[in-house]
């Protein structure tokens, strides 16, 4: 399974702007490989968060760990079957392991988005 998380300038906690995260960590359970890239959308004029999620599909992620996510980027990840859980600490590293062994819950409720305000 390959793995995205939003993370802060420290590349280590989750970020709570999903679109509009400086970095995304993609982490892929099955060779330990984890590499940290830079979000092209982070400074979008407007739609971040669709640019940020089509960004995170054409990484070959299959699931999404975040603390939030707005309607369009979630229908973004749908049309790509692509799962969102929901943060349950700030460790990616935590999150990560978390999921793998099935702590964690689908994000089911998503937020209006903030529509070009950062």
């Amino acid at each position: 399974m390959i793995i995205a998380i939003p993370v802060d300038e420290e590349k280590e906690a989750v970020c709570v702007s999903f679109g509009r995260t400086p970095y995304f960590l993609i982490h892929n359970t099955e060779t330990q490989n984890t590499q940290t890239v830079e979000n092209p959308a982070v400074a979008a004029q407007g739609g971040a968060g669709i640019q940020a999620a089509q960004f995170v599909v054409d990484t070959g992620a299959n699931a999404l760990i975040t603390v939030r996510c707005g309607q369009n980027a979630a229908d973004v990840f749908k049309a790509a079957n692509l799962k969102i859980y929901k943060a349950l600490s700030t460790s990616a590293e935590e999150n990560i392991k978390a999921l793998v062994e099935g702590k964690l819950d689908e994000l089911t409720s998503f937020h209006a988005g903030f529509h070009g305000k950062a």
